[in-house]
């Protein structure tokens, strides 16, 4: 006999915390090896953990709502199903916070690794990809249980790919799968459709321990008419990290006025056939990424870190994008190895992590290990903004909207000119206002002197 530890798994490399938002598990029941034991989310993605193992939970340490430092343990489960393990009466979830630092039981083994094991266990099936593509989807995610399940329902995997999911995501589970096959076996679409469903209220239907926000306008003490609605886990999370990153870093901004005249007729000149060519919009953002990489190639101590008293420069620009995705704010997905692109390349990397993100088809791998961030408040119509930096790194730029002004040019005549305000903010931990002003005056350089026909 024995007894496994599940712990929170780290879902990157940033990552230091997961919000258990779900347990599909009881304790005293079994569970399949590669079943759904529950849903964590992080200030980055939200994400389904499977059973290490076959076996009975034992016990689920934390309630549902629990923030858990990772690599802390979550549950038990023992791998004898012939023990005895029964839940006291009434309790269908945790009851209360166990400490997380309580000994492991005698003869039990750590399962996941510090968290890898149980990512990779989403992602790995014996050697092949778990993220399988087929034709009609993309790649799409099938746990080992989901696939094997179709496989003895003869269900290929073009007919996987349309069944509707509600697991983190959009996944399917086990019980969409079973509720398909159902209405299948009947032949009735609409009998599928009805148990899923069913199958997807029952998921989303929120657990005694976890009161759902009623969202009911209430009027307080004083007269005063107010609405409470509760922050989902992504939103905490949020809040918290940026808390967090001004608590470490003194956030210091330097900004300056941008003259993109000359590049946004460049642009007009040469859109229609980038287009043609790429199928992609040439948009004023892949120009900024462009003089974003060059500039760090010029001042490498802004492409950096700092681990204790340590300077840690990254030889390797691996640039954050933040990319809005409809109802759930912003996520910042990374270009590998920017500094190796051309304007080109840039566009096409950042096509591709944009329609992940708007499909919820971003891995860890893509939102991990940027060294510094872009981020565009100019989509939005915003003139100046002050963004906040994203823990590790030592940097952030940002850019407003471009808006034609009247200018005083050098030679004192006035000229109608297409502006756009730039926002250098930097840890002034590292880098102080000379590097953090110079820093901003390279990229101001580059998109002000860019001949973007040369580089496309």
């Amino acid at each position: 006999m024995a007894k496994v530890e599940v712990v929170m798994p780290q879902m990157g490399e940033s990552i230091t915390t997961g919000t258990i938002t779900k347990w599909h598990k009881n304790v005293g029941e079994v569970i399949e090896l590669d079943a759904i034991l529950l849903e964590i989310s992080t200030d980055k993605v939200e994400s389904e953990i499977p059973s290490p193992i076959h076996g009975k939970i034992v016990e689920l340490l934390f309630p549902e709502g629990a923030t858990v430092d990772v690599g802390k343990p979550i549950a038990i489960i023992e791998d004898d199903l012939n023990a005895a393990v029964s839940a006291p009466a009434g309790k269908s979830a945790p009851a209360a916070k166990k400490e997380a630092t309580a000994p492991a039981p005698e003869g039990g083994a750590t399962a996941m690794n510090e968290g890898a094991i149980a990512y990779q266990a989403m992602h790995d099936d014996g050697g092949a990809s778990a993220e399988t593509q087929d034709s009609s989807d993309g790649f799409r995610f099938y746990t080992p249980l989901v696939k094997a399940m179709a496989k003895d329902a003869g269900i290929p995997l073009s007919e996987l790919s349309k069944i509707k999911g509600t697991g983190a995501a959009g996944r399917v589970n086990k019980a969409d799968l079973e509720a398909y096959i159902a209405g299948r076996g009947k032949g009735s679409a609409a009998a599928a459709s009805s148990a899923q469903a069913s199958s997807s209220a029952q998921a989303s239907a929120p657990r005694a321990s976890t009161p759902a926000p009623s969202g009911v306008p209430q009027t307080r003490a004083g007269g005063e008419r107010v609405e409470i609605v509760a922050m989902d886990n992504m939103r905490k999370a949020i809040a918290k990290n940026m808390v967090i990153s001004k608590q470490t870093s003194p956030h210091v901004n330097s900004i300056d006025e941008i003259d993109m005249t000359n590049l946004v007729k460049s642009r007009e000149k040469i859109k229609n056939e980038f287009k043609k060519r790429e199928g992609i919009n040439l948009t004023y953002s892949h120009f900024v990424l462009y003089a974003i990489v060059q500039a760090l190639k010029e001042h490498p101590l802004v492409n950096a870190s700092i681990e204790g008293d340590n300077i840690v420069i990254k030889k390797d620009i691996n640039l954050g994008c933040a990319v809005a995705v409809p109802g759930n704010g912003l996520v910042v997905p990374v270009i590998k190895n920017a500094g190796d692109l051309n304007l080109t390349g840039l566009a096409r990397q950042l096509d591709v992590l944009a329609n992940k993100a708007r499909n919820k088809k971003l891995t860890m791998d893509d939102l991990s290990g940027g060294t510094y961030t872009f981020t565009n408040n100019g989509s939005f119509g915003t003139l100046i903004a002050t963004p906040v930096i994203l823990q590790p790194q030592v940097g952030i730029f940002c850019t407003g909207v471009i808006k034609k002004r009247v200018m005083v040019m050098e030679d004192d005549a006035i000229a109608i000119r297409s502006m756009m305000y730039g926002t250098h903010t930097y840890d002034h931990r590292l880098i102080d206002g000379e590097l953090g002003s110079k820093f901003l005056a390279s990229v101001k350089e580059h998109l002000e002197t860019m001949k973007p026909e040369n580089l496309i």
